[in-house]
């Protein structure tokens, strides 16, 4: 029951953050998804930090882990978001911001969770 108290908080937590992100950088005049963008990317780097903390000499707990890694990113990353508005960029027929947009999200992505784990070693 703990650890999924765990999660609920974390994930409340990063999920408000998300929202005000998206709030303040997403671009209706546009239609650029900067903040699901950041929050994609931050949330990576973060991950690869606290995955690479909890990896390194066991510096966070169980615990910690599951509050941080599982709840907070998982609430603050927006993965079905950006599926979302792939779609829109698709039925709109924007081909090249669909294509930047999901190429930039997984390449910058993986390299930001990359180096987070690196930060930390």
């Amino acid at each position: 029951m703990k650890q999924l108290l765990l999660v609920f908080v974390g994930g409340g937590f990063g999920s408000v953050l998300r929202y005000l992100i998206g709030k303040y950088l997403n671009s209706a005049e546009n239609g650029i998804p900067y903040g699901t963008f950041a929050a994609n990317i931050l949330g990576s780097l973060l991950i690869g930090v606290i995955l690479g903390l909890a990896a390194k000499n066991n510096s966070l707990s169980q615990s910690q882990t599951l509050l941080l890694a599982t709840g907070f990113c998982g609430g603050f990353t927006t993965f079905s978001t950006f599926a979302y508005e792939n779609h829109v960029f698709l039925k709109s027929g924007d081909f090249m911001s669909f294509a930047v947009y999901t190429i930039a999200s997984f390449v910058i992505g993986f390299l930001a969770v990359f180096a987070g784990i690196y930060f930390v070693k």
